[in-house]
C-alpha cells in the first residue's frame, strides 16, 4: 500500500453527568484523512500536506496539528520498537474537515483519530484499536490542554465508550442500546474547549458528588439495560452542566423543548454549544430536533440539525491504494 483513506465520525463526550469518563459516536458527520508514503527521498516522520474545510484556521505544522501530532507520537513509537522497519519512513497526510470547529462533537477527536488509524494501516496495522488510544490522546493535549479520551475512543472504537482511569489508563467498551435515538442541534458558534474548562468549579460539595456518582451509575446500567428513560434520568449533571450552560445562548429553552417534545433527557455534548437529547423513536427524535430548532430560531440563531443511531463501528478504512 501507498495510502490509506480513514473517516473517523463526530462523538457525544461527557454525555450529561459523566463528565470526562464517557463517550459515544455518531454516524455523521466526521473527519477524513489520508495517509501515504511520502516520495521525497531522505524525508522521515510526518507532514501535512493540505488541510480543506477549515477556512484556513488549522496550522500545516505537525507539531501543532493534533492530526499530525498522533501521527508523529505514534511512528515514533513504531521507530523505537521496530528501527528498521519504520525508521526510514516518511509520512505525509491530507485532512479533509467535515466537522465544524468548537462545535462540541469532537472535531479535533475525528481528525486526531483518522490520522492514526490511516496511519497505522498503511503501516501494516501493527497496532490494535485500543492500543492507538493512548496516542490520539496526544492529539488532544494539543486541542485542549488535556489528555482525556472521552472523544478519541469511541471515535476509535464506536459505540459507548466509558473511561474508568486515567492513570493508569483503563477504557471499557459498552453496548450501544438498540432502542435509542439521538438528536443533536449545532448552533453555529464556536466555543472553544479550553475557554468551556475555565467555567468549571474545582471543588464540589460531598452532596453534589454523591448525585453525581449515582447518575454515572444509572446511566451505565441504563445502556445495559436498553433503557432509554433510566438514561434519560440519568444524565442529569448537577455540577459541569450549570457552568458550562451560561456559555450556550438558548440552551435552558432549546433542553425544555426537548423534553417537552418528548426527550427522555437533554444536555450539552462535549463543551457545547451542541446540544443532544436522548429518545427511543426516530420520529421522536425528529420532532425533538424540529423543537429545539425553533428555539434557536427565535433566537435568531442559525443552527445545523443532527438525527443519528449510535454508530457502533468507529473509524472505517475507506480506501487503500
Amino acid at each position: 500500500m501507498n495510502s490509506v483513506r480513514v473517516f473517523a465520525p463526530a462523538t457525544v463526550a461527557n454525555v450529561g453527568s459523566a463528565f470526562d469518563v464517557l463517550g459515544f459516536a455518531l454516524d455523521a458527520p466526521g473527519d477524513i484523512v489520508e495517509a501515504r508514503i511520502s516520495a521525497t527521498l531522505g524525508f522521515r516522520g510526518v507532514r501535512i500536506v493540505s488541510i480543506t474545510g477549515d477556512g484556513g484556521r488549522l496550522p500545516l505544522d505537525t507539531a501543532r496539528n493534533t492530526a499530525g501530532v498522533s501521527a508523529a507520537a505514534l511512528l515514533e513509537h513504531l521507530t523505537h520498537r521496530n528501527p528498521k522497519s519504520y525508521g526510514e519512513i516518511g509520512l505525509e497526510l491530507t485532512i479533509e474537515k467535515g466537522l465544524p470547529i468548537g462545535s462540541g462533537l469532537g472535531s479535533s477527536s475525528a481528525s486526531t483519530v483518522a490520522a492514526v488509524v490511516a496511519a497505522n494501516e498503511l503501516l501494516g496495522a501493527p497496532l490494535s484499536r485500543m492500543e492507538l488510544i493512548p496516542f490520539a490522546m496526544q492529539g488532544e493535549q494539543v486541542a485542549c490542554g488535556a489528555a482525556h479520551a472521552d472523544n478519541v475512543a469511541p471515535s476509535l472504537l464506536g459505540g459507548f465508550v466509558l473511561i474508568r482511569s486515567y492513570t493508569p489508563l483503563d477504557i471499557i467498551a459498552l453496548p450501544a442500546p438498540t432502542k435509542l435515538w439521538v438528536s443533536v442541534i449545532s448552533p453555529h458558534l464556536e466555543l472553544r474547549t479550553q475557554d468551556a474548562r475555565k467555567v468549571l468549579k474545582r471543588t464540589v460539595s460531598m452532596d453534589l458528588a454523591v448525585a453525581q456518582w449515582g447518575n454515572v451509575a444509572a446511566l451505565v446500567a441504563g445502556i445495559y439495560r436498553n433503557d432509554v428513560a433510566l438514561m434519560g434520568r440519568a444524565l442529569e449533571d448537577r455540577i459541569v452542566e450549570p457552568e458550562r450552560a451560561q456559555l450556550i445562548p438558548g440552551f435552558f429553552e432549546a433542553k425544555e423543548a426537548a423534553l417537552l417534545a418528548g426527550a427522555s433527557g437533554c444536555s450539552i455534548s462535549g463543551s457545547g454549544p451542541s446540544i443532544f437529547a436522548l429518545s427511543d423513536s426516530g420520529e421522536k427524535a425528529q420532532s425533538i430536533g424540529a423543537a429545539m430548532t425553533q428555539v434557536l430560531n427565535k433566537l435568531d440563531l442559525s443552527s445545523t440539525l443532527l438525527i443519528s443511531r449510535v454508530n457502533q463501528e468507529g473509524a472505517q478504512v475507506l480506501a487503500r491504494a
